[in-house]
């Protein structure tokens, strides 16, 4: 019976409430994470039984909960952090806040959905229960290291307040296989590059990344085995246009973002193009195992126009920001909004790679 949330993701839930400067709200554009919920009756009575022996096996990783003492701040956290200033200072931040709002989400969405399918779908409401804790320990802690920097977010209230975006479970399913994929590349890829230059690592939350990773793979392979269960998300001529839509739209999404906190892997020592290219690569290869079609990362344009868009996006926050009246800002921004649009419809088209048929010969 699962009736409550564990000890471990109470506990972080609660410290996250203790504020700094409590901020309540944040600010909303098309790149913060949004809150969602799904048809939860659709979730419970998903057919498992071609992925149950891997989802057991994965229901067993999540139970030995590797990473039950991982997420405690030591001693190298107290200390003061105002020697990080200006641009860097709030570039951080910014990374920190989108990053607590994503894992907040992902808790909020987990825990309904193990509330909602526990009577029907046992099996499922226990990994989703699991999955909620681990998503709890990352917000409370990421929402600890914004109060080193006199910031915190009052999740209970953004759970209350923000709207919540309706998604078919089909695509709960795409979005997380791959938000929990993308995430892994990110994280490993920093700690990789920060293990080689320590000099870079001005903050010690990034020594947790290589163990926070791996509870995103776990994510994301419980969520490769959902996708593979259903045979109309991979083994239909819907699926595969389904399954480019959802690369291009999270892939557009990190280059986008990515570009807009250049400042903070500058501060790693890291260039934001090269990191996202190489992020995107790395998820699209990842993903040739679950999806029946890939994107073309190494056709010309690909790259080409996912940077047009990133320039038109920062040409647009640029116009948002200055004190012009609304209507002449919408009207500034309508030309670069469709410039982004047509980019991306033209990468859609590109020719895709058939991941069924390369299937066995990819890393």
């Amino acid at each position: 019976m699962i009736d409550a949330p564990p000890k471990a993701a109470v506990a972080a839930l609660k410290n996250i409430q203790k504020p700094a400067i409590q901020k309540p709200t944040i600010q909303e554009t098309l790149l913060v994470p949004r809150f969602y919920t799904t048809d939860f009756d659709a979730a419970a009575n998903l057919d498992l039984s071609a992925q149950e022996a891997e989802l057991r096996t994965m229901l067993a990783e999540m139970q030995a909960d590797y990473n039950r003492y991982h997420f405690v701040r030591d001693e190298s956290f107290q200390q003061s952090w105002e020697h990080i200033t200006g641009e860097a200072r709030q570039a951080f931040v910014d990374y920190l806040e989108r990053s607590c709002v994503s894992e907040f989400s992902g808790f909020l969405l987990f825990k309904e959905l193990s509330r909602r399918t526990k009577d029907r779908s046992p099996l499922l409401s226990e990994i989703f229960h699991l999955m909620a804790r681990d998503e709890a320990r990352h917000a409370g802690f990421l929402n600890k290291a914004m109060g080193d920097f006199n910031r915190t977010l009052d999740l209970g209230y953004l759970s209350k307040q923000r709207t919540y975006t309706f998604f078919p479970v089909e695509w709960v399913i795409y979005t997380v296989y791959l938000s929990e994929k993308i995430g892994y590349w990110r994280y490993i890829l920093i700690h990789r590059h920060l293990q080689a230059h320590p000099e870079n690592q001005f903050y010690p939350l990034f020594k947790y990344f290589e163990p926070w990773c791996q509870d995103e793979n776990r994510h994301g392979d419980i969520f490769k085995a959902l996708l593979r269960s259903q045979p109309k998300l991979w083994n239909t001529w819907k699926s595969r246009l389904w399954c480019r839509f959802f690369l291009l739209t999270v892939f557009a999404t990190h280059t986008l973002t990515v570009h807009e906190r250049a400042d903070f892997y500058t501060s790693l020592g890291l260039d934001a193009t090269a990191f996202d290219e190489d992020v995107i690569r790395r998820t699209n290869e990842t993903a040739a195992r679950a999806f029946p079609s890939v994107l073309d990362t190494e056709h010309p344009q690909f790259f080409a126009r996912l940077h047009r868009c990133s320039e038109q996006n920062l040409a647009i926050a640029q116009i948002e920001a200055s004190p012009q009246p609304k209507w002449l800002k919408v009207l500034r921004k309508l030309p670069r909004q469709l410039s982004i649009l047509g980019h991306l419809t033209r990468i859609y088209f590109l020719k895709p790679i058939d991941a069924e048929a390369m299937r066995g010969t990819i890393r």
